[in-house]
């Protein structure tokens, strides 16, 4: 209870001004909370922001329960979308413990999980699944950031993905 307090103040303080202007009290003073009982659940706000993403995406995960990394993907996506206020300004976080580390440290792993069968197995396989990985990152916080134009929703997004994995599908030897 006391961590979804937490939780809930950061996303709110969140959406009223940027991540570096907000303190461990005022996320405390938010919801009525003391800064012992913060530092009882979290490290720092760092920690918290990453725990705000393993509770709302990735303790949810079974792996197994998805056919394709494709599948993955759209439920990643439309999460990111139905959260974009709090994942644009979490993306902006910069510096050691950023949430931007955290979900690569949290990726990896689960597109190494769905390319296992799609990659060479050799001496690179590091540095496939790492240009795999920040190739989609980047494509992601850009897409939430509104590079791409106006408000895409994750539904297209999704189809121009598809459409960009199916081209590079379809071109590569096999």
């Amino acid at each position: 209870m006391t961590k979804n307090a937490l939780a809930a103040s950061m996303k709110k303080l969140m959406r009223q001004r940027p991540f570096e202007k907000i303190s461990v009290s005022d996320i405390c003073n938010e919801c009525g909370i003391n800064r012992k009982s913060f530092y009882y659940h979290f490290r720092d706000k760092y920690d918290l922001v990453n725990w705000i993403f393993y509770v709302g995406f990735v303790s949810e995960l079974d792996l197994n329960s998805y056919k394709t990394g494709y599948e993955w993907l759209e439920d990643i996506c439309r999460y990111f979308y139905r959260e974009r206020v709090f994942y644009r300004a979490a993306l902006r976080i910069e510096g050691q413990n950023s949430f931007r580390d955290y979900l690569i440290e949290v990726a990896t792993p689960i597109v190494a999980f769905f390319m296992q069968d799609l990659l060479p197995h050799d001496e690179d396989d590091n540095f496939y699944l790492t240009v795999i990985t920040d190739a989609f990152l980047t494509s992601l916080v850009r897409w939430l950031s509104g590079a791409f134009g106006p408000e895409m929703d994750a539904d297209k997004y999704l189809e121009k993905m598809k459409k960009l994995i199916l081209v590079f599908a379809g071109t590569l030897p096999q």
